[in-house]
């Protein structure tokens, strides 16, 4: 029996009304670069008062030493997460040395070429050289200043009570509800958000514009000058989602549309697996140093690329694959989100509720499977969106963009109705009215105003440092929650000790960790 969204809508509705929803879970991930009070990359270690970067739970770095990357617990409410997001951003700020700043944008700080991009260090265990030597294989192939971008990666799962109510709709057994079928319902998920995905980058793209710095090495890039120091696309969205940020032409030969989980795990290990020329001219290790981790098209999982991933917790020793092999899909990850530089913690609630709306809706919505023709086109729209979104003549699915984003928010409008059954108010169709007025007013978008406001300052680094020194005042004009500020201290101090213990179990040479790991 083949269902559509009114369907499944229509067998929700009592349990939406009892607060079903209410119970999705979310956790939060922003990047945030580490910069000079004028704006040039920071050269400084992570900070000690902000503990480990290796064992913190909630405080750590990306690629580079200076990308802090601030984790939230998961929690059933958005007010709560962006609270635990502005705390992190506090406790950090303040104390930070040498007067640095938080860069509030995903395209970088002014740097000065490739090795001003410091690799993030872990210490001396053998699973904190090991993430050393992943970043190292990452400069290696890709160079280091694109792992100076910056992003916010938004992470959802849905009730456990809603499984046996899809099934139930669909006319299945409850025990049908397995995590097989609860996999392949998030793949479904993750297929129909590949093909809507141009949206988010139209909506909520905030990149059209860079340093030069980022550029340097660079002279084939299409990016026209918009001031002193600064280039870009007068109607780009997001240059972070562009050929310019994260993409890769080797990774596009793998060819994932997300059909099934089984394919997507086989092809990440096969291309794990299998050494591909160019790496494996540059070698492993070489003179006694380390280049990469293996020679692979991915070095580990997390290499791969994707604006949305399957994930699941791993246990202790287990590698994502492995993971989702044994327990299945747990949650989804979405990556394609620029920091919004005009928001202290460059996401608000009202993104997250359009956002799992949005989801929510990707999942509901038929999703056939993909074949090469569909995952062309789904990479032809996103380049158009992320490239030219802000111009009224471009097409998307032969229709103008905004034409077919008012189309797709219309059928969002159904499902923000469901979502909001079981409040007095009205969140997710208030924020979805948010999103149409971007639509009908190109000015709105992000990426527009920072358009603005770099025209403004004569200049992106400028501009940028103008809104960095603000959020600064802002956020510790505000005082931090004590007993999370407490909880942090505790977890710096912690982290500290855990990380010593871990470099002091270690029994065996890494030569032989690497080896174990990949032959595990």
């Amino acid at each position: 029996m083949t269902l559509n969204l009114t369907d499944y809508l229509k067998g929700l509705q009592s349990a939406a009304n009892q607060g079903l929803f209410n119970a999705m879970r979310r956790g939060i991930e922003k990047e945030t670069l580490r910069t000079t009070p004028t704006g040039k990359i920071s050269q400084t270690n992570h900070p000690k008062a902000l503990g480990s970067a290796l064992t913190h739970p909630h405080i750590t770095t990306d690629y580079s030493e200076a990308l802090l990357e601030f984790i939230t617990p998961v929690s059933a409410s958005r007010e709560a997460s962006l609270a635990f997001l502005l705390d992190l951003h506090r406790f950090s700020l303040a104390r930070l040395e040498e007067h640095e700043l938080l860069w509030p944008a995903s395209m970088p700080c002014e740097l000065e070429g490739n090795d001003s991009v410091r690799i993030a260090e872990y210490g001396t265990s053998n699973v904190g050289f090991m993430k050393h030597v992943y970043r190292r294989g990452l400069d290696t192939r890709y160079g280091r200043i694109m792992q100076s971008i910056a992003g916010i990666h938004y992470n959802v799962s849905f009730p456990d009570e809603l499984w046996p109510l899809l099934a139930e709709i669909e006319g299945l057994p409850l025990e049908a509800a397995n995590k097989d079928w609860r996999s392949a319902k998030y793949f479904s998920l993750i297929r129909n958000f590949r093909r809507h995905s141009w949206l988010l980058m139209y909506l909520f793209g905030a990149s059209p514009a860079l340093d030069v710095s980022f550029l340097k090495g660079n002279n084939k890039h299409p990016l026209k000058q918009l001031a002193a120091g600064t280039w870009g696309e007068p109607t780009a969205t997001s240059l972070r989602m562009s050929d310019l940020g994260y993409q890769n032409k080797v990774q596009g030969t793998l060819s994932i549309c997300f059909n099934s989980l089984d394919n997507y795990i086989n092809t990440l290990q096969n291309a794990i697996d299998k050494p591909y020329p160019d790496y494996a001219a540059i070698g492993t290790k070489v003179n006694g140093a380390y280049r990469q981790l293996n020679t692979g098209i991915l070095q580990i999982e997390n290499e791969y690329y994707s604006d949305i991933r399957p994930k699941r917790v791993m246990h202790s020793g287990q590698k994502p694959n492995e993971a989702l092999r044994e327990d299945g899909v747990e949650y989804i990850e979405v990556r394609c989100l620029d920091i919004n530089p005009f928001l202290a913690g460059g996401i608000d609630v009202a993104q997250m509720y359009f956002l799992d709306a949005f989801l929510l809706f990707c999942l509901l919505e038929p999703s056939p499977q993909l074949n090469e023709a569909d995952c062309k086109n789904i990479n032809v729209n996103l380049k158009k969106t992320v490239n030219f979104g802000r111009n009224t003549k471009q097409l998307i699915n032969d229709q103008p963009l905004q034409q077919q984003a008012s189309e797709l928010l219309q059928r969002l409008q159904p499902v923000c109705q469901l979502l909001d059954s079981s409040t007095e108010t009205t969140p997710f169709c208030d924020a979805l009215k948010q999103q149409q007025a971007k639509v009908d007013d190109i000015s709105l978008t992000p990426s527009a105003q920072m358009l603005k406001l770099v025209e403004e300052c004569d200049g992106y680094v400028p501009a940028v440092l103008k809104l960095a020194k603000a959020q600064r005042e802002q956020l510790l004009a505000s005082p931090i929650n004590k007993a999370r500020e407490t909880l942090f201290m505790e977890l710096s101090s912690s982290s500290i000790k855990q990380q010593q213990a871990i470099e002091a179990a270690d029994s065996i040479d890494f030569d032989t960790y690497l080896q174990q790991y990949f032959a595990s």
